[in-house]
């Protein structure tokens, strides 16, 4: 039985450095807000940013009803989505869905993920034509490797961050992400196909980035995915004594 809280829907991005993409992101992501759900949030958390991002969110928010714009200190993506996930379930979200804000993902695309939400656990993006450089896509067929010799599942996109949520999933999955994970997306989507959960991966649009520079470079791509793969062999073995 459905009752407006059931549809109360919460879009959590995080942004850094985003002074170039804020303003279009927010304004067509608000959108969205204004259209799907019931009383729907768009909450953009400021990570630290040291450019405009913080002025530009300020002047915005006078503007979009349904924005909420949160400044907090810099503590890295996983850990900023952690804290978006927390606040949207604090504040009584039905579903939640997650984008960044660097404008590679396409709003109009949100609609289908809607329409069936009742269907599944969660519906996740998939990346199958990325279209932001070689390295990009090599790190998606390396980290769908590695999660599929550590944790035994074949997932296509871990990582995309275009993902609708229901509430009972995300909180019971969301405590089991170490405080501060810079991999947050990655693990939720572990622990649902561990579980078995009824998730659906459909193909979406990936765009470059449509300004500004990205924050994470190959290097520190690189020495994010040595500290995941010690994690991961961790998590599988903590799942394992667990039974999880």
């Amino acid at each position: 039985m459905k009752d407006a809280a059931n549809d109360l829907l919460y879009i959590v991005m995080p942004a850094y450095n985003e002074e170039a993409n804020i303003e279009t992101v927010a304004k067509e992501w608000h959108q969205v807000a204004t259209e799907f759900g019931t009383d729907s949030r768009l909450v953009i958390f400021n990570d630290g940013s040291k450019d405009g991002t913080a002025t530009k969110l300020k002047e915005l928010e006078a503007s979009l009803p349904n924005l909420i714009a949160i400044n907090k200190d810099n503590s890295g993506h996983g850990a900023t989505l952690r804290t978006a996930y927390e606040y949207a379930l604090r504040n009584g979200a039905g579903y939640i869905f997650q984008t960044d804000s660097d404008g590679q993902t396409l709003p109009k695309e949100f609609a289908t993920f809607w329409q069936l939400r009742e269907s599944y656990s969660a519906i996740i993006g998939h990346r199958n034509h990325r279209q932001d450089g070689f390295s990009r896509k090599f790190v998606t067929k390396v980290l769908k490797l590695v999660v599929l010799v550590i944790f035994k599942n074949n997932i296509p996109d871990a990582n995309t961050p275009f993902r609708l949520m229901n509430r009972q999933t995300l909180e019971k999955y969301l405590p089991r992400v170490p405080e501060g994970y810079n991999l947050t997306n990655v693990l939720l989507s572990v622990l649902m196909a561990d579980a078995g959960e009824n998730v659906l991966y459909r193909p979406i649009t990936f765009r470059p980035r449509q300004g500004g520079k990205n924050s994470i470079n190959m290097k520190r791509i690189f020495k994010i995915g040595l500290q995941a793969l010690r994690d991961f062999r961790v998590i599988r073995k903590e799942m394992k004594n667990t039974g999880k």
